[in-house]
């Protein structure tokens, strides 16, 4: 009951911790705007990098935005991480397959708890009981193993680079090491764990031991369950949170481009960010506060 009840908990953690960090990142200043371009939602002239503000009193009229080409462009970015690939291309492989193989994971995870409920239900999941039953059978034997072999070449292969790298080195900071090591460790310990029976039928049957609080505990199971789920309380506070932050800043300062005219509201947001006093300290000399006087003798 106990292992059970803590995958409840890392889950319902992760989920908060998101929110939470979510909340934070909308709670945050105006940005500095820049009027970066091009940006997808300008209708009709996203493709050449143009604005709103080519026309004659651009502020007197409705500015036009298109959410497919918007919605295109974060597609581009979500499945194929199009940015990496366009400027970092030795480096897009490596990422691209930890990424790929983390959506493989995924969508491998809800395959088990959809086998788990229907076997909970009495049907059981194999290749020849219903279509049901094979679509579930055969799908998650493909997500899972391509899910594994991918994540795992690709944290491997980020690693391995962060290290010998020699210019990628200087950048690396202890924690990026420490993410990538976190991640392989849960995909080792799982490939450990899982690999026996490449039919996943122990992964599903853990699967509905948890849904039900009744999971059996053992030395490999328990390993890599605390990975995973350190993991997954892990990662919403920390870098590897870029899955929130990337909307915002997406929408909130690479395609934030509204007018900020008299009496609009993007008025009234520059104004509250030229008002609020910045609360970090800075290091550098230029950033010092000026030195107080001599007293006069």
């Amino acid at each position: 009951m106990i292992l059970g009840l803590s995958v409840y908990v890392a889950v319902i953690l992760f989920v908060v911790l998101t929110a939470y960090k979510t909340a934070t990142y909308a709670r945050m200043p105006l940005h500095g705007r820049m009027e970066l371009y091009p940006v997808p939602s300008e209708r009709g002239r996203h493709i050449y990098g143009g604005s709103y503000m080519e026309e004659v009193e651009w502020w007197r009229k409705p500015h036009e935005v298109s959410k497919v080409t918007e919605i295109i462009d974060m597609m581009k970015e979500m499945l194929f991480i199009k940015k990496l690939f366009d400027n970092q291309r030795p480096l897009w492989w490596m990422s691209y397959s930890l990424h790929l193989g983390i959506y493989f994971m995924i969508a491998w995870t809800f395959l088990l708890i959809a086998g788990a409920f229907t076997d909970l239900a009495g049907l059981s999941v194999s290749a020849h009981a219903s279509w049901w039953t094979a679509f579930l059978y055969y799908l998650t034997i493909i997500t899972g193993a391509v899910g594994f072999i991918l994540s795992t070449a690709g944290a491997l292969l980020l690693l391995v680079r962060r290290i010998i790298d020699p210019i990628l080195k200087k950048y690396t900071t202890p924690q990026e090491y420490f993410n990538l090591t976190l991640i392989l460790a849960a995909l080792v310990s799982g490939i450990i764990l899982w690999s026996p029976d490449l039919t996943f039928n122990a992964a599903r049957q853990f699967t509905a031991d948890a849904i039900t609080l009744s999971v059996i505990p053992n030395a490999t199971l328990v390993i890599h369950l605390i990975i995973l789920e350190v993991m997954f309380i892990y990662i919403p506070i920390s870098k590897m949170s870029h899955y929130v932050g990337k909307y915002f800043s997406y929408h909130k300062v690479l395609w934030e481009n509204a007018p900020n005219v008299v009496g609009s509201h993007m008025e009234m947001k520059v104004k509250n960010a030229l008002s609020n006093q910045a609360k970090t300290k800075w290091s550098a000399p230029h950033m010092q506060p000026p030195a107080a006087p001599p007293k006069e003798s």
